[in-house]
């Protein structure tokens, strides 16, 4: 099974934060949108908006633990790792991503096709793929 097979049966929404935002932004675009992850973004003057990390619920938890309740004013670049973002593509092997995240202790994957971002991939969405697959039925979202 590959991503891109995954990624057809999905709602193809990205949401996003800046590396100049807040944490407090960030936790709040989370919250709207129900989601545990962002994709962090980054203006690159020769490059244009270019996908440099992500920001995940654990950074929150990180910030609150690290700041108290000052961690709602702390830029998300102070917290995100940009060294090397870990990403997928549309074609790789679903045991593929697997590997990354289990490698990486990470449960969420940009994928990338093309230099340009196409969707994030979870863990809970591999998972509920592989029941599909098991199961023969989709399964309902958790």
């Amino acid at each position: 099974m590959l991503v891109g097979d995954i990624l057809r049966k999905k709602t193809p929404r990205v949401v996003t934060v800046r590396m100049n935002e807040t944490v407090g932004i960030a936790a709040k675009l989370m919250r709207a949108n129900n989601i545990s992850a962002l994709v962090v973004k980054d203006v690159v003057r020769s490059e244009g908006n270019t996908a440099v990390g992500m920001f995940t619920e654990r950074d929150v938890v990180r910030a609150v633990a690290e700041h108290g309740a000052n961690a709602v004013n702390v830029k998300v670049s102070q917290l995100v790792s940009v060294q090397q973002l870990v990403s997928c593509t549309s074609t790789d092997t679903i045991e593929h991503v697997r590997h990354l995240m289990n490698r990486h202790h990470i449960r969420h994957l940009p994928v990338i096709d093309d230099y340009s971002l196409v969707s994030v991939i979870s863990m809970r969405d591999i998972a509920a793929a592989m029941d599909e697959a098991i199961n023969g039925t989709p399964q309902a979202a958790a």
